[in-house]
């Protein structure tokens, strides 16, 4: 049997089609009921009159929310519908009739939801969430794939930290012997952009942190690029492009989503470059004159101090100064990882840089320029009481060929959760994973 999908009803105007799909939602009116199909395509409004076909009409009006079916019947040009169309049933097939779904029109609690994630994502908002994230990925991608860097991606087993031990899930390996998955692929891409000069690695990380906040999960997706010969500041200006193409591509493709969740675009439309770009000196007395400042006490909980790491507030309060996403570059090199090069000039302060999103969203970008000298990166190993042995690899990066790089990480699951303008993370990926969350 021939299928037709929702998105191209327009193009069959006058056409008897057939649908496959599920029933999302039913009404009826005395001779009429009113199915709302979908397909994963989109939602279509499909109307039984009763004189018609009498006993398709009762078919029809026994159907329950999720019932799996097939539709046949002709398209018509209707105003009123959001697609622009209805379709007029003349045929109808029941795979299955679903009765007792659980998840209904009604108010519903989040862990209720969160337990029933993989019904869950049937509904519209989470289902244009999704779309977004499938944008945004697709974004990310071109965007590297146009400007001459190569996927080479980057093992999820690894034998040592990258981030910090205290963040690490170990597994077993063979033989008795201890791996952990990986928290970045960062180390893993300064080799391959030493082979290819521009490269990039996307998968899933994961992160241990005994964290509940809205913008944490314990596995996330991230984008990592690293490219050879490249500074801090060449970092800000692809982070800053892979943004913009971001928000032009979600804009663009994703207008019938954005309304779904009733997104308010005029800010996404707002963000243009260049993006403000604060060294972490003058970040500092930001933070420091809003906390000095009644009117932010609401905001800022503590004075801020040097050589401390921004926390949500701060990153909220540095962001709503601009109204889109800010760079911060200089941060202390003692917050940052052993890998990082140091300003020859204050080697107290690390070349590394954050890109803050507006409206509260948090760091989406964290990267900066690498350690280039094999000395300076035995002495770090040592001071951050890492085992040389496991790092003999890395360190042959700087023994053959050494030269000055720099790369960033994004994640997917913030850099969406901004797009769509919803709270919580958990929303942008299918089957979130966080602290006290395994299933489904």
């Amino acid at each position: 049997m021939s299928q037709t999908y929702i998105d191209q009803l327009k193009g069959h105007i006058g056409e008897s089609v057939t649908l496959k799909g599920w029933l999302y939602n039913k009404r009826s009116s005395g001779k009429l009921v009113f199915l709302q199909l979908r397909d994963g395509t989109g939602i279509v409004q499909c109307v039984v009159f009763k004189p018609n076909n009498e006993e398709l009409f009762e078919t029809a009006n026994s159907l329950g929310q999720e019932s799996s079916i097939i539709v046949t019947g002709t398209v018509k040009e209707d105003t009123r519908s959001s697609i622009g169309v209805e379709l007029d049933v003349t045929g109808l097939e029941v795979l299955q009739n679903v009765h007792d779904y659980p998840i209904t029109p009604k108010e519903h609690g989040t862990e209720f939801l969160m337990d029933h994630r993989h019904l869950w994502i049937r509904s519209k908002k989470q289902h244009a969430v999704l779309k977004v994230r499938h944008t945004v990925i697709k974004a990310v991608r071109d965007y590297f794939d146009n400007n001459g860097f190569t996927l080479a991606d980057t093992p999820i087993f690894t034998p040592a930290a990258c981030e910090g031990t205290t963040t690490l899930f170990e597994v077993d390996y063979f033989d008795d012997e201890k791996a952990y998955l990986t928290q970045s692929g960062q180390l893993y891409n300064e080799a391959t952009a030493a082979a290819f000069g521009k490269s990039y690695a996307f998968g899933p990380t994961f992160r241990a942190e005994k964290s509940k906040t809205r913008r944490h999960l314990t596995e996330f997706w991230m984008v990592e690029p690293e490219v050879a010969y490249a500074s801090y500041e060449d970092m800000m200006d692809l982070g800053e492009g892979l943004i913009l193409s971001i928000v032009e591509r979600v804009l663009s493709d994703r207008q019938e989503e954005l309304k779904t969740l009733e997104r308010d675009i005029s800010k996404l439309e707002a963000i243009s470059g260049p993006f403000p770009r604060l060294h972490y000196d003058d970040a500092v007395k930001m933070l420091q004159e809003g906390y000095d400042s009644s009117t932010n006490l609401s905001l800022l909980d503590k004075r801020f101090e040097w050589g401390g790491d921004f926390g949500a507030p701060d990153e909220t309060y540095l962001s709503n100064q601009f109204g889109k996403p800010v760079f911060v570059h200089h941060f202390p090199t003692a917050i940052k990882g052993f890998y990082f090069e140091v300003d020859k000039d204050r080697p107290e302060c690390a070349l590394g840089i954050d890109l803050l999103a507006p409206e509260g969203y948090g760091e989406i970008i964290g990267g900066g320029e690498r350690a280039a000298s094999l000395d300076y990166l035995i002495e770090q190993l040592k001071a951050h009481d890492l085992p040389q042995e496991t790092f003999e690899w890395y360190l042959d990066l700087r023994r053959y060929g050494s030269v000055p790089h720099a790369g960033f990480g994004m994640g997917i699951e913030r850099t969406v959760a901004w797009m769509c303008g919803i709270e919580h993370v958990r929303e942008t990926i299918p089957f979130p994973r966080m602290l006290y969350r395994l299933r489904p």
